[in-house]
């Protein structure tokens, strides 16, 4: 009663705050807005929300991103093709998501859940991130396994803080839309803040110095550790977390042998897998080509933030236009449109862009942005596809399961495109088959086309899947924890978990 008292006073003493009519505009609201979500929960909930969306995912996954690029190019002198290979390394963190999600919500460490996660995902970052940049004359494979490691705890934070979110959505409903509003924007605003002066901090320290910015997120994260308000859990009964596990386990593989699960899932990896992945070659031709545009670090940063305005564009479309179609008729045409997009690239190779008369940073600026959208706009049907598949009682591991399996869709065409360059000899110097390698890859785009019978028939409205297993199986815990895992991933934008270059 003393605690529902406390939120009325709050809510009066907001109402008194509100801007009336417009004449606040649009600060006032949205500094209302962000004291409304302050005053309902704690405040160290919200700034571990901005931290680890805002900053650590958006600001420091955009200069992570550019200074990784030119890292792996111009320090460690590496071929394209394992440049492509190494990137598909340092992402497998993310794809044991489910694993840290259930260690988060069923092994408390000094009787708290997430304060401690925090604390090691924070300190993961700041010790490899320090340590690429300190070190002098780092031997490839530990520089591969010190961004492995810090890739690790952004994905360990990230994980802690959905579970976080869900924890308060369900505790105030009212205000859950509100808080995926705040992931999606804080992720969305660091991103296009982190390309826009990743460039011109890669050309002014290099890439390395920017490794030394980067333990600043690390830091941040774990200060979230050491403030996050969170109930304390003394005398924890560690015997039955071997229990729990195994129950998840059984609840998930059952759920996998249910033909209208396994079919999408095979289609979802097969669409992915396909899509062969060669920007590391690109990237390459990008910058250091003889016959290229030759462009530098700072342009190479303002591409990416223009590319991050298009992803952005494409979710909205993809929300207000595109969400009630069939899933099978939106796959078919933004798989379509996925692969002709990709002929800008064959045009930007062979010089036909000049042809035209379009200078090359108009046109790689044009080829970005359209690529990002119709990415983004293939990438959302799967995701709300992957909603759809998830019984009741494991919604948010499950989903993370899916996502795990989408990310070694990535994988294998991050791997698959290395090999694909490595065969057709394009080297830091050579491009003379790089079109042919952009032929190759359009063509494959193709063909998840034949697969789509996999796809169920319905759209966003529709109920795909209709066995329910009991709650008994897991943890009730488990699954409101879980379930942020699906909606943020839905509703949010993540870029994270696409290895998008030009």
């Amino acid at each position: 009663m003393v605690e529902e008292e406390k939120l009325k006073v709050s809510a009066e003493d907001l109402e008194e705050d509100e801007p009336q009519g417009e004449s606040g505009g649009c600060i006032g609201m949205a500094l209302y807005w962000f004291k409304v979500l302050v005053a309902e929960m704690h405040w160290s909930f919200v700034l571990g929300v901005v931290i680890v969306y805002g900053i650590s995912q958006g600001l420091g996954g955009a200069l992570n991103r550019v200074a990784t690029k030119y890292y792996m190019k111009d320090v460690q002198k590496v071929q394209p093709s394992g440049a492509q290979f190494y990137s598909g390394i340092t992402s497998i963190p993310w794809m044991v998501k489910p694993i840290w999600g259930l260690f988060t919500d069923l092994v408390p460490i000094f009787g708290y859940h997430r304060r401690p996660y925090f604390v090691f995902a924070g300190l993961l970052g700041v010790i490899s991130l320090l340590s690429l940049s300190l070190l002098e004359n780092l031997h490839l494979p530990l520089a591969i396994l010190l961004l492995t490691v810090g890739s690790a705890g952004v994905a360990i934070a990230d994980v802690t803080i959905d579970a976080c979110v869900a924890q308060n959505s369900s505790f105030h409903p009212t205000l859950a839309a509100d808080l995926q509003s705040l992931c999606a924007l804080s992720s969305s605003i660091g991103a296009l803040l982190g390309f826009s002066i990743s460039g011109i901090f890669v050309h002014l320290i290099g890439p390395k110095g920017v490794y030394g910015l980067l333990a600043i997120p690390g830091g941040l994260v774990l200060l979230v550790g050491l403030l996050l308000n969170e109930p304390h859990m003394p005398n924890f009964n560690y015997r039955q977390v071997s229990d729990k596990f195994v129950s998840a386990g059984k609840a998930m593989w059952t759920t996998l042998k249910i033909p209208n699960v396994w079919r999408p899932c095979l289609y979802m990896y097969l669409s992915l897998a396909l899509c062969l992945d060669i920007n590391e070659g690109l990237f390459y031709w990008y910058t250091d080509s003889k016959d290229g545009p030759k462009f530098s670090q700072e342009n190479v940063g303002f591409i990416f933030s223009i590319g991050s305005v298009g992803s952005l564009l494409g979710a909205l479309l993809y929300q207000y236009v595109l969400k009630d179609h069939q899933f099978r008729d939106l796959l078919f045409w933004t798989q379509l449109i996925f692969s002709l997009s990709g002929m800008l690239d064959f045009l930007l190779v062979l010089r036909l862009n000049l042809k035209f008369g379009l200078p090359d940073y108009l046109f790689i600026v044009i080829d970005e942005s359209v690529h990002q959208l119709v990415n983004r706009l293939k990438w959302m049907p799967l995701l709300v596809l992957s909603s759809k598949l998830c019984p009741r009682g494991i919604e948010g591991t499950f989903f993370a399961l899916l996502m795990s399996i989408d990310n070694v869709g990535l994988l294998s065409a991050s791997w698959g495109g290395g090999f694909l360059l490595h065969i057709l000899n394009v080297t830091r110097t050579k491009f003379d088959n790089l079109w042919l390698a952009i032929l190759i890859r359009n063509f494959l785009r193709l063909a998840p086309l034949c697969m789509l019978f996999l796809v169920p028939r319905g759209d966003s409205n529709s109920s795909i899947l209709i066995t329910e297993l009991p709650s008994s199986d897991i943890d009730t815990e488990v699954s409101e924890a879980n379930n942020i895992e699906l909606v943020s991933l839905v509703n949010g934008i993540d870029i994270d978990n696409q290895k998008e270059a030009f």
